[in-house]
């Protein structure tokens, strides 16, 4: 059970996608919030979680 568990924090844990775009990042939910992250490729700080199918 602990792979399962690994797997899934590497896959979607911090990990958050552009709205405009759709360019993955990783970083902290609270950097998010604040508005310290842009975009690498479009420079949009719109961004939402990673979606778990």
């Amino acid at each position: 059970m602990a792979k399962v568990v690994a797997a899934q924090n590497r896959l979607f844990k911090n990990i958050f996608v552009c709205k405009k775009c759709g360019g993955k990042i990783r970083t902290e939910a609270r950097k998010i919030l604040v508005g310290k992250v842009k975009c690498r490729k479009c420079g949009s700080r719109a961004f939402r979680p990673k979606r778990k199918k």
